[in-house]
């Protein structure tokens, strides 16, 4: 009696999208007596038809089994590579068998994936148009250990799961299949059902290079293939453009609200921001970009910092190619570019990586360790090998298929400790009893060594705001390997000093000198980002006290403080011509303040400051450490004046830089200098230019054998009202 072409249970389990293994029922198998047996589902078919791929063989047709879109034919013979015809309603159309493909995950990667080692995880899962055993198509491969079935769904099965499942690859927890006829921009997500059986809700690709425009939220297939890019002479030296001793000044910049088009209501793309955008950061003076993050995102709310598509540059301003012409753009300008990157936590949309196979696959199971209370997310599981895999191999991503220069690591305080924002009872302690979070911290030491062992050149900055030793020492001498580390400290007490009335201000005066103490324990940068500018602070300028022109002299003497202060810069969009509402991600800027001559000052200032601060080596050479930073007056508080040597490497000429905090102008003020020689005002902040009242030195003064401030020569200087100078030795 000859053995049936099919089995019961099998077909009823194609037919429900319950079948785990399809590929082990579907496609061609040795038959028993017959040499083999093709079974084809295709719901919906009312005939199909083999086509075989030796010329001059006939068409043969397979049976129906009795299952909606289930048929089968016993075959004497391989047909080699078959194609299949279909019929219904009259209609007739011809396709590939994507079970007649064999896996294309080959066994070094398996081996990788295995051990939650592989450093270039997205050459591997995600969604590839390739060629494979000679058809064109779509490789699709994703992670998910404890489902029991995983299908791809599109528009190119009608979003049926039970078309499309995936292969299991054993030991891996990753599922794969080959989708011939499925082409770049296809939108598509992954239907799970979990260990139980139970249907979850489809999921983005975690791996995927595209997104739809939300609110629609599946991935879409994008090829990274293929690139020629024409930056290599950037690339050839951005690592002198990232390292301690050069000037580095960084424009902070939200790319929806930056600029807006046609009225104000449409966002700038890449390739606008790549004009626009590129050349006004350019022209300031500038040395970096650094993006808020543009990591695909839901909600628009979250500026970026609940990303979803970890692996893909938001559609908000183009694709992925058009991204890559506004990195380009930035290179080609001499700009570095930094992505602000988010791997400490992500939302809980159902679409997302939450309970991604029916478990707690990406996050910690325990909400006391897995779920963040401030920000309604859910925490990544650095503890587990694929995971950390996942994050790491991430941060190449963006440096090596994208050639970013940089990183900003987001909330890294919030991923070291585990009692972040918790309440006594509220969280786990590590396994030593303690409240570092252990596994994040191997995790970031990690990222740092990949990162600068894979990609050199590039920098790491982390936003920590807590005393953690160590951020930005390298990893082998005991810290995390951070490049540099946001000084919240100073900004917060700086920023709390310059919002008080200057007659207050000699109470308070060691909160401008306190920095001084610790400004050299990391390399530090001094962050006036967008977090000071929203949820209700108002703008900087809005800050300073005093009526509008006090206003804008206080913030110009800040900004002056600022750039004569070790460390390096950066500045949040909008302050550099000091918008005076606070940042709206829902609108642009407001840019016509600047025919408005006090906004214009500003906008000058921060331009020269970027200027002097490059030119001045004594500005940024020793920005990070102490041998280039001199008190000559730290404790006239009565007077809330400040005076300070910046010096350079070997025989740069130094810097002196002189801060009158106060409304009252100070004449003929004797001040010490390192060395005797006519010092040139490089900057002042009260020049007419700069919305000033145009008080100061007549462009310099000459020093005089007179002793002052324990040195034996000194210059008198007029110190103009809320006024910062920067002096340079004549060379």
């Amino acid at each position: 009696m000859a053995r049936p072409l099919t089995d019961p249970a099998q077909n009823a389990a194609l037919a429900a999208g319950d079948h785990g293994d399809a590929f082990s029922y579907l496609g061609l198998h040795p038959g028993g007596g017959k040499h083999w047996v093709l079974r084809v589902f295709r719901p919906g078919a009312e005939t199909a038809s083999l086509l075989p791929g030796q010329k001059g063989r006939k068409p043969v047709k397979l049976q129906p089994v009795g299952t909606d879109g289930l048929f089968a034919a016993a075959l004497e013979s391989d047909p080699g590579a078959y194609r299949l015809r279909f019929a219904a309603t009259g209609n007739e159309w011809e396709e590939e068998d994507p079970f007649r493909f064999g896996p294309v995950i080959g066994e070094m990667d398996e081996h990788f994936l295995s051990e939650g080692s592989h450093l270039n995880l997205w050459q591997v899962l995600g969604a590839h148009p390739m060629e494979h055993e000679g058809v064109a198509g779509v490789h699709f491969a994703v992670w998910a250990p404890n489902a029991r079935r995983v299908s791809v769904v599109g528009a190119f099965n009608h979003w049926d799961g039970r078309r499309h499942p995936l292969r299991k690859r054993g030991a891996t927890g990753v599922w794969e299949t080959f989708l011939p006829d499925v082409h770049e921009g296809a939108a598509y997500k992954y239907e799970i059902k979990d260990g139980s059986g139970a249907l979850l809700p489809q999921k983005a690709d975690p791996l995927g290079f595209g997104a739809e425009h939300p609110p629609a939220t599946a991935s879409v297939v994008r090829d990274l293939r293929g690139r020629g890019w024409r930056d290599q002479d950037w690339l050839a030296r951005r690592g002198a453009a990232g390292r301690r001793d050069q000037p580095i000044s960084i424009y902070e910049v939200h790319l929806g609200s930056w600029k807006r088009a046609d009225g104000g209501g449409r966002l700038l793309s890449y390739h606008e921001l790549a004009e626009d955008l590129v050349s006004y950061v350019s022209d300031m003076g500038f040395t970096h970009i650094e993006m808020l993050p543009i990591t695909e995102y839901p909600f628009d709310g979250s500026w970026g910092y609940q990303p979803i598509g970890l692996y893909a540059p938001t559609i908000r301003h183009g694709t992925p190619d058009e991204f890559r012409d506004f990195v380009e753009a930035c290179h080609g300008a001499g700009l570095g570019l930094i992505l602000d990157w988010v791997p400490g936590h992500f939302p809980t949309d159902t679409h997302g990586l939450g309970r991604f196979d029916g478990t707690a696959l990406y996050e910690y199971a325990d909400p006391r360790e897995g779920f963040h209370q401030d920000w309604n997310t859910l925490i990544y599981n650095y503890g587990r090998r694929e995971v950390q895999n996942y994050l790491v191999a991430n941060a190449l991503y963006w440096l090596q298929e994208h050639h970013l220069d940089g990183l900003r690591v987001d909330a890294v305080a919030s991923m070291l400790y585990r009692d972040y924002s918790r309440k006594a009872g509220e969280w786990v302690a590590n396994v030593e009893g303690g409240r570092e979070n252990l596994e994040a911290i191997a995790f970031l030491k990690r990222m740092n060594e990949v990162v600068y062992g894979e990609c050199p050149g590039v920098m790491t900055l982390a936003e920590e705001s807590t005393s953690f030793p160590g951020v930005s020492r390298p990893s082998d001498a005991g810290g995390l390997g951070f490049g540099y580390k946001w000084n919240m400290g100073w900004m917060n007490d700086t920023l709390d000093y310059m919002k008080r009335d200057p007659v207050h201000r000699r109470h308070h005066h060691d909160q401008m000198t306190f920095g001084l103490h610790y400004a050299f324990s990391e390399n530090f940068v001094l962050p006036l980002s967008h977090d000071e500018v929203v949820h209700g602070k108002g703008s900087l300028l809005t800050k300073m006290p005093g009526d509008e022109e006090q206003r804008f002299a206080n913030l110009r003497a800040y900004y002056g403080f600022m750039w004569g202060h070790p460390g390096k810069k950066l500045l949040f969009m909008g302050q550099d011509f000091a918008q005076p509402g606070e940042w709206d991600h829902n609108r642009s800027l407001d840019w016509h303040l600047l025919s408005e001559p006090r906004h214009a000052g500003v906008q000058r200032l921060i331009r020269d400051l970027n200027a002097v601060y490059r030119a001045t080596p004594a500005l940024h050479q020793l920005d990070c450490e102490g041998e280039g930073f001199e008190w000559i007056e730290a404790n006239a508080a009565e007077e809330s004046l400040y005076a300070w040597v910046r010096r350079g490497r070997g025989d740069t000429t130094p810097a002196i830089v002189v801060c009158n905090l106060t409304p009252v102008e100070r004449s003929a003020r004797r001040l010490g200098v390192p060395a005797a020689g006519r010092w040139i005002e490089r900057i002042n902040t009260d020049a007419t230019v700069y919305g000033g009242q145009g008080r100061g030195n007549l462009g310099g003064v000459e020093s005089q054998p007179v002793t002052a401030n324990d040195r034996p020569n000194s210059i008198e200087i007029t110190l103009p009202p809320l006024s910062t100078l920067i002096f340079e030795l004549e060379r």
